[in-house]
């Protein structure tokens, strides 16, 4: 991101917290991304001030830290948006926040900010309540629980303009896919408006979501894990129901994902492209053609790249499409072999460390990781299973703590040494863990994933639509998903046939060989398990053996 300001920004490191310390100063956080527009307007109608900047330089310890790069520091920090501003203690302790501000809003609040400072110090700051809440209550797990996510979207379901609440509106993928299996018609009316409202007709890709209940209010900015996690839910839809209007924003994503959001040089995809000018949006093709490209982030980032990764291969497994995996095995070979190491992901590809900052074995990269590698090895290569097992074990090594999982490693600048329990990606891991069970024969991932639902099970009927798949999860825990064994490897005309049927939390498991003879398939659910079959039809009438 190009820098407009007169602001002395110092890098996110321990070298600033000690010239706070030292200097007696407070920390100004500016919490940013190169996507978002807002921060850029920041820049360059408030940092950009003379007096302003003045003042931030006398007064103040300026620190700027990009989202993307510092997920932990997102995660602790966060005022609910960003631009985020927060002015914090030496010690990392949170004076106060605030989300975009302009000139006058920010002159305000720096002399508050500084009285404060100098009549209270560090006492006036706080730690935020999730770091200093105690563990999530625990539960049961039980059939109420999938019951109870269904109400929650049901009651939240926006019957005139699709999607869930009253804005803003986001695609909520996981909630896409949850609905689809329990709530049909209700899937595919919020499946029809995220295509209607964020996907960019002219250039492809989805938009990052709507400020307003009628999608109205579009933010254009395109991040790649939205988009690798949206091509997964379209292609899911369209496995349902076979209809092009689901295919078709998959197929166009993925054109935009392995043109615009290549990253050549990487052989990798990048990491996001902010929004340019808002009116460019607006223009017919042939002006459109002709406006400038907005900017891409040619960052490359382990777990959004694994998101692409599942998303083109889910595509893969049900269109045949060689140049979804095409791309998503070269994605998936730059990850292998220069971000991952024994089982741990590192979180950027090209990212510059600072002392005592660890950006590896972050829970919500290895869950996107262990989501990538269970995915090809039930498509695409069975081999794949060993690096599953090892991002499966060095992340209950490094980050399970008692029945649950911390965000990363606790050491860490400012606030980074406090333990944060996120539940999305416990679920996500959860999640995986449940899928690697079964590829494996492993029973004790099933274990780990029982006890990191029940972890939160106590709280569960507060959960909202973002979570949704935790009412996924605790349903293949408690039911056991579908399972098709397939003795042949992958791409056989049965492994494919079962990939294509109609069910997208089943477990396809390719090589299936231990009492199964070549060239056969059988159907497992919940203890249940079918004669073997030998075509794809008698496949299909073994999937309703097992529910009858």
């Amino acid at each position: 991101m190009d820098d407009p300001t007169r602001v002395e920004w110092r890098e996110w490191g321990q070298d600033a917290f000690d010239e706070a310390e030292a200097t007696d100063r407070p920390v100004l956080l500016s919490l940013t991304a190169t996507w978002c527009d807002h921060c850029h307007e920041m820049d360059a109608e408030t940092y950009a001030e003379p007096r302003i900047a003045a003042n931030v330089n006398d007064s103040f310890v300026p620190v700027r830290v990009d989202v993307d790069r510092h997920p932990r520091v997102r995660d602790r920090y966060n005022m609910g948006g960003f631009p985020s501003t927060v002015f914090c203690a030496p010690d990392g302790g949170v004076l106060t926040g605030a989300g975009y501000l302009g000139p006058d809003g920010m002159r305000q609040v720096l002399d508050s900010v500084r009285t404060m400072w100098e009549t209270k110090g560090s006492g006036a700051a706080r730690i935020p309540r999730p770091l200093r809440e105690d563990n999530p209550p625990a539960g049961d797990l039980t059939p109420e629980i999938e019951s109870a996510m269904l109400g929650q979207l049901t009651e939240t379901y926006d019957e005139v303009a699709g999607g869930w609440g009253d804005g803003p509106k986001f695609p909520l993928p996981d909630a896409l896919e949850f609905a689809l299996k329990r709530d049909r018609e209700m899937a595919l009316r919020s499946f029809d408006a995220v295509g209607a409202n964020l996907l960019d007709e002219y250039d492809g890709g989805f938009y990052r979501f709507a400020t307003d209940r009628d999608w109205s209010g579009l933010q254009y900015e395109k991040l790649l894990d939205s988009n690798g996690a949206l091509v997964r839910a379209f292609a899911n839809a369209y496995l349902h129901t076979g209809a092009d209007e689901y295919r078709d924003p998959a197929e166009r994503t993925i054109e935009y994902l392995t043109t615009t959001l290549w990253n050549g040089s990487a052989d990798a995809f990048a990491n996001s492209q902010a929004p340019g000018e808002p009116d460019a949006h607006g223009l017919d093709a042939t002006d459109r053609a002709t406006a400038d490209e907005p900017p891409v982030d040619e960052g490359v980032f382990a777990g959004s790249n694994a998101l692409a990764i599942e998303g083109l291969l889910t595509y893969y497994a049900y269109t045949d499409d060689e140049r979804a995996r095409r791309y998503a095995e070269r994605a998936l070979a730059t990850l292998r072999e220069d971000l991952l190491e024994e089982g741990v992901a590192r979180h950027e590809r090209d990212a510059t460390l600072q002392a005592g900052d660890d950006p590896t074995c972050l829970l919500a990269t290895q869950a996107r990781v262990l989501g990538a590698l269970t995915t090809a090895a039930s498509t695409i290569e069975t081999a794949l299973l060993e690096d599953a097992r090892a991002v499966a074990d060095a992340t209950i090594d490094r980050l399970h703590d008692e029945d649950s999982f911390l965000d990363g490693p606790a050491t860490g600048v400012g606030l980074c040494d406090r333990p944060l329990r996120p539940l999305d990606s416990n679920v996500a891991f959860a999640d995986g863990l449940l899928e690697l069970a079964v590829l494996s024969g492993e029973d004790r991932y099933r274990t780990y994933a029982r006890e990191t639902l029940e972890a939160f099970a106590g709280a569960s009927d507060r959960f909202g639509v973002q979570i949704a798949r935790y009412g996924t999860a605790v349903a293949r825990l408690l039911e056991g998903p579908l399972v098709i064994r397939v003795a042949g490897e992958p791409g056989t005309d049965l492994h494919r046939a079962a990939l294509r049927l109609a069910d997208h939390e089943k477990v396809v498991v390719p090589d299936a060989t231990d009492d199964l003879e070549p060239g056969r398939a059988r159907v497992e659910r919940d203890g249940r398990r079918s004669t073997p079959a030998e075509t794809p039809e008698q496949l299909s009438n073994r999937v309703q053996d097992v529910h009858e």
